[in-house]
């Protein structure tokens, strides 16, 4: 049995799984690279393509290509392609459809079972709409985890701690205080800082090691902030560039072929920069051509403000983590693709006083990815008393004894990324606020009980509105949290007002929330019909089973 790891990019996403040495192994795609583009072009209602072809068609067909789709998770939006609407968790299940076919075809086994990454900064819709997206292409989704645990994952495996010197004092071991690990050899603690900087979201998260075990402290980000705000940037340099040299030809960007051209071409000098200091770049739009020379000053200068907000959310991150008793790290782990520019590492010395690690930027989240699928399979199969299984599917990894004890007691902790609430009104002045039950960077899983009451005498029904943080602080003012779910309770007739009602919130380490109420007269407890995310689980089985048929190359 294979099981699978997979990041579903915003710009780019990437399949891994265990190979059979005890290392994840990255699964090329039928292009022969690592990464495949989260781009979708839809040719017809029958077919659509997939990665670098559907990028390529972008300048020809802009209409009929959707990229970007990620930031679009967990929102009630959709896209009319061929005369049909597609919802992000529809265009999202086309992507991960080419990552399993293509992981089918190079190693002939059928990929079924994943577990699938997102930001440490995703709420709970976005989380529910990554694991709708899944069951939509057809997988079985083990589990949804932060792409900072998955990088944490990888950089513990492939950079196990050294072994501290039995002679010496065992308080003074390195920068972090060792422990025994779950083999018997001491192995050092860690404190890291991973700074993941993706194509289109970021997060910053503070994590501890502790002998194979990982501890997520806290964690901030914002995902609309990611690389390619920084082409958009380089988009609308040019565009000003060419207006300068040609001022009585139109826009460019008023034309979706050149603006798509523009943006393959922003994309191309950004990699650029960040291997050379100068680039040149030929716009041409409506017969005219402008050849304009790009430097990576001038590329850090028109983006020093975007790179600014990420220096910020990683203080903020910072200053939480010390309210918790962290104050000092021992790695600053970079991951992303973006953080290969090099004022990122440049400005994180100087900022931190941190010497900032590239840990395999492209690939680490879906090598971690695959690592956490692989371990969370082999536990199952424990817990089930499955022990041969497990033993077999261990074995065809390669991993020792040693290994798998480890494996089997590891232990993740995760934090919420954001609070959650209800409203309520306040009846002495008749204002709705926000109660949140449960906090950003509350460890999880979280369960959390509140007492409300009913408004007015004789009141039938409750209505119950879930509500998630929007902004990067916590606020009870509603306008500044985001509606996430909601439903009716009933109460029974001829009841007073204030009559009680208590509502549960119960936040798994996967993210997503629960929500419950009990109406206190009978102590039943009544089920919402809570609808966390844009799609049902009657809209979910429809959309599998309609888009069953649509071929995906």
């Amino acid at each position: 049995m294979a099981v699978y790891g997979i990041d579903l990019g915003t710009t780019h996403s990437c399949i891994a799984r265990m190979g059979d040495i005890g290392r994840p192994t990255v699964l090329r795609n039928m292009e022969g690279t690592d990464t495949t583009p989260s781009v979708v072009y839809f040719e017809s209602g029958d077919n659509v393509i997939v990665g670098a072809p559907a990028k390529d068609t972008a300048v020809l067909s802009p209409d009929l290509v959707v990229s970007l789709i990620k930031r679009d998770m967990g929102h009630e939006v959709t896209r009319e392609l061929h005369g049909r609407d597609y919802s992000p968790e529809e265009i999202s299940a086309f992507v991960l459809r080419k990552l399993v076919a293509d992981a089918g075809a190079t190693t002939g086994e059928e990929a079924a079972d994943v577990v699938i990454t997102v930001p440490a900064y995703f709420g709970a819709a976005e989380r529910d709409a990554t694991r709708k997206a899944g069951r939509i292409a057809g997988l079985n989704v083990i589990d949804i985890i932060s792409e900072p645990i998955a990088a944490a994952i990888t950089y513990g495996v492939l950079n196990p701690p050294a072994e501290a010197d039995p002679e010496a004092d065992p308080g003074k071991t390195g920068p972090a205080a060792a422990e025994r690990g779950h083999g018997g050899e001491t192995r050092q603690d860690r404190t890291i800082l991973v700074y993941d900087l993706g194509g289109g979201t970021f997060d910053t998260t503070v994590i501890t090691l502790r002998g194979g075990d990982i501890s997520v402290v806290c964690t901030d980000g914002d995902h609309e902030l990611g690389g390619a705000d920084w082409d958009a940037r380089l988009v609308e340099y040019l565009a000003e560039r060419f207006a300068e040299e040609h001022p009585d030809v139109g826009d460019p960007l008023d034309d979706k072929h050149t603006e798509q051209q523009l943006r393959r071409d922003a994309e191309d000098a950004k990699k650029a920069l960040s291997l050379r200091t100068r680039h040149v770049v030929r716009v041409m739009h409506q017969g005219r051509v402008a050849t304009i020379e790009l430097t990576r000053d001038k590329f850090e200068e028109i983006t020093n403000d975007l790179l600014d907000r990420t220096i910020e959310i990683t203080g903020r991150t910072l200053v939480t983590a010390a309210e918790k008793g962290v104050a000092d790290y021992d790695d600053l782990v970079l991951v992303g693709g973006s953080t290969k520019m090099p004022a990122v590492p440049q400005r994180l010395t100087s900022e931190l006083s941190l010497n900032p690690k590239l840990q395999d930027p492209d690939l680490a989240v879906a090598k971690g990815a695959a690592l956490y699928a692989f371990e969370e399979t082999y536990r199952q199969l424990l817990a089930k008393g499955e022990s041969d299984k497990a033993l077999d599917l261990a074995s065809r990894a390669g991993l020792s004894d040693t290994e798998q004890e480890r494996i089997a007691a590891r232990q993740i902790t995760t934090v919420a990324s954001r609070a959650f609430g209800v409203i309520a009104l306040d009846p002495a002045t008749d204002q709705e606020h926000v109660v949140h039950l449960v906090h950003a960077n509350d460890a999880l899983p979280r369960g959390k009980s509140r007492e409300f009451g009913t408004v007015e005498q004789d009141q039938t029904i409750v209505k119950i509105i879930v509500v998630e943080q929007a902004g990067s602080a916590e606020s009870t003012e509603v306008a500044h949290n985001n509606p996430i779910a909601d439903g009716e309770l009933k109460i029974p007739l001829g009841k007073p007002a204030g009559w009680p009602i208590e509502v549960t919130f119960a936040l798994d380490t996967s993210g997503l929330l629960h929500v419950t109420a009990v109406e206190k007269e009978t102590a039943e407890e009544l089920t919402l019909d809570v609808r966390v995310g844009g799609m049902s689980e009657d809209e979910v089985t429809r959309s599998r089973t309609d888009l069953s048929h649509v071929r995906v190359d």
